[in-house]
């Protein structure tokens, strides 16, 4: 019975130990801590921050100086007296961005429904249709993901050129109007997140496979569509490779083929270059403004599938 009592007495004696709170001194070391480490943190992505966006505060205050502020005065340095003098050249006799710029807006547009809608259409058959052959299928189709675009270049240029679009409107949207792979498998894994319940009950309503899409399908998946929607644009939008290749006319130059042209031909104005550099940036930063709220859901979402 008193070898009972002493256990029990050592264990309460023990739990007023753990009780009790701790020492000043540790409570100020753990403090100390746990600022340092935050601290650290915010300095790297400040850090970070800064050597992301220097480059382009860079851009933008060189396209508002004068080429002899430019050239007279410190290059990092803001401009003293602002000026859209470049921004005025780019669209006169002496550039002539208006075409570039028409161009690259209607091919991002052309391309960008074309995408959207065979990806969603291509990913809803993968994700809810039963047929022969889809996960080879869809498998197949996939891995052209690991294929180098720079390997299909010459044997893509050389079919279109015997087609005759070559320096063609057509040559520079018809390769890539057909949906993407990587647009094919991100809406297939959210398309099969959808619950079973929601699509059985739609189905006992009388709604069809196009009812089912429209009404169900994007509507839920809309954070993910937007994401891909800006994916898509900007991805086009920068697009320089493929415009340079298969239509070298400037007739049909798309803005960055027209901005590279134009550090060629003016390679000693800077100013007049780094006006283009921002205008070929403002939209694709206006569309990320206009649309974070969903990227972030849709990186939310998917991290729960």
């Amino acid at each position: 019975m008193s070898e009972n009592m002493r256990g029990a007495a050592g264990r309460a004696r023990g739990a007023q130990i753990s009780a009790e709170p701790k020492s000043p001194a540790r409570r100020t070391r753990k403090r100390a801590s746990w600022w340092a480490a935050t601290l650290a943190t915010y300095a790297f992505l400040a850090a970070g921050a800064i050597l992301t966006v220097a480059p382009f505060v860079f851009s933008v205050f060189t396209s508002l100086k004068s080429p002899e502020e430019f050239a007279g005065g410190d290059p990092l340095s803001p401009p003293s007296s602002p000026t859209v003098e470049n921004y005025t050249s780019l669209f006169g006799d002496r550039a002539n961005f208006v075409v570039p710029l028409a161009v690259t807006v209607q091919a991002v547009a052309v391309l960008t429904v074309g995408q959207m809608v065979c990806s969603v259409l291509a990913a809803y058959a993968f994700a809810r249709l039963r047929f022969p052959g889809r996960e080879f299928i869809f498998w197949t189709y996939v891995a052209t993901l690991m294929v180098p675009a720079v390997v299909t270049m010459i044997p893509l240029f050389a079919a279109l050129t015997h087609a005759g679009l070559k320096n063609t409107f057509a040559g520079l949207v018809v390769p890539f109007l057909l949906g993407s792979p990587y647009a094919i498998f991100l809406l297939r894994q959210n398309f099969q997140g959808v619950p079973s319940d929601v699509l059985d009950a739609a189905k006992l309503d009388g709604a069809g496979h196009w009812r089912t899409l429209w009404s169900i399908m994007l509507p839920m998946n809309r954070p993910i569509l937007a994401t891909l929607l800006l994916i898509t644009v900007v991805s086009q939008w920068n697009s320089f490779m493929w415009p340079s290749i298969i239509a070298p006319e400037p007739t049909w130059h798309v803005f960055t083929v027209a901005t590279q042209a134009l550090q060629q031909e003016h390679s000693d104005e800077w100013t007049l270059v780094m006006a283009a550099t921002v205008l070929a940036l403002a939209p694709l930063i206006v569309l990320y403004v206009v649309f974070h709220r969903q990227i972030v859901r849709s990186l939310g979402i998917s991290g729960l599938h």
